[in-house]
């Protein structure tokens, strides 16, 4: 029997190894299996790993309504029918195949009953089991000790600029050129406003943003500036690290400049889907009575509802979005009056590429100054 009990720091330093300047990854382990149920699975798991539930959240339920309402020992019985069926189910479904040199790292929800009931069988198959100590509780308690180390060394620069002035697009450019590049919106799946939501595209939980972060800063070299925009400390309804929300705001920072027009022309083709569904844009709008008024909102929804989603955007614009941003640019980024502006006169690509070779230039001669 081959079963290793193996601690999360173990696991992650096998995991990841630095085999080049770009930080590529080198697996140690053949499969990384999740053995919670597929919701436990859904709010956060080890990057990269697949999901066989031993018990499914329907069977969870169940034992766990034996265990309050009957007995422990009732509730163990079924259980243990369950798991072994389970267990039998995805040894025909996924192990019948399997070279002998297969090396899973395995894990449930504290490395105890559910992970050693599987780990067991496969090592007795003849498999190298590693177990994971403290299973998932244990791997997320090592991605948030390891998130702030992995932070402090790293270099950003910040670009900013008022909604609408092609961030993200700016963001995408630069990551096509070859930079390091940390999209926080497209981890969160929200674009960082009240109309940010995108329909159908469900947030990940605040512990799998950490995590996805977690993964993302690992891939990157320290010695290389990264990109990101500059996020406020929510990105719809998940919460920037503190330590990277600190960090950001003592970095650098880019300006984007783009006209009010652009602006508006650029937002209409990001959120099509607003004039596509104007109930749901109404109804988002709600959100900003508080802060600008019942009568503004009111004009708002007449004007979406008679099709002049450009005249709201533009209000929204200019009597929400830029005091708001730049209010928070004063208060929260220490290094804004120092900015690098850079002013487009277009949404042109030619021009954003050409910009973004700048903005590459000017952050590598700050490294080359970096103690």
């Amino acid at each position: 029997m081959a079963l290793q009990q193996i601690s999360p720091h173990e696991a992650v330093a096998l995991w990841v190894t630095q085999t080049s300047a770009c930080s590529k990854k080198a697996h140690a382990f053949s499969a990384i299996i999740d053995v919670r149920s597929e919701g436990e699975f859904a709010l956060d798991h080890w990057p990269g790993a697949i999901n066989w539930p031993v018990l499914n959240d329907e069977e969870r339920i169940l034992i766990g309504t034996l265990y309050k309402q009957v007995s422990a020992f009732e509730a163990q019985k079924k259980g243990a029918a369950l798991v072994a069926k389970n267990i039998a189910k995805h040894i025909e479904a996924h192990v019948m195949d399997l070279p002998k040199d297969w090396q899973p790292l395995i894990y449930c929800w504290r490395g105890g009953k559910r992970s050693g009931s599987i780990s067991g069988v496969l090592s007795q198959i003849g498999f190298k089991v590693h177990l994971l100590e403290g299973g998932y509780k244990g791997f997320r308690r090592q991605v948030m000790q390891e998130l702030p180390q992995l932070i402090e060394p790293l270099h950003f620069q910040v670009i900013c600029g008022r909604t609408g002035s092609g961030k993200t697009r700016f963001l995408h450019t630069l990551k096509a050129a070859g930079a390091q590049v940390l999209d926080l919106e497209d981890l969160a799946c929200h674009r960082s406003s009240v109309l940010g939501q995108v329909p159908g595209v469900p947030q990940p939980s605040q512990k799998h943003f950490d995590t996805l972060i977690w993964e993302k800063l690992l891939s990157f070299d320290p010695k290389e500036v990264i990109f990101l925009e500059s996020e406020s400390k929510k990105v719809g309804n998940v919460s920037v690290p503190e330590e990277l929300m600190q960090k950001m705001r003592q970095s650098p920072c880019t300006h984007l400049e783009l006209g009010m027009q652009d602006r508006v022309e650029l937002l209409m083709q990001d959120y099509a889907f607003m004039a596509d569904a104007p109930d749901f844009f109404m109804q988002k709008l709600q959100a900003l009575v508080t802060l600008r008024g019942k009568a503004v909102i009111d004009s708002w929804c007449e004007w979406i509802k008679a099709g002049q989603i450009r005249e709201v955007v533009q209000e929204l614009l200019e009597k929400h979005y830029d005091p708001t941003y730049d209010a928070s640019m004063k208060r929260n980024y220490q290094k804004i009056d120092e900015a690098l502006h850079l002013k487009l006169t277009s949404l042109d690509e030619l021009q954003t590429q050409a910009l973004a070779q700048e903005v590459r230039q000017a952050a590598a001669s700050e490294s080359i100054t970096r103690p």
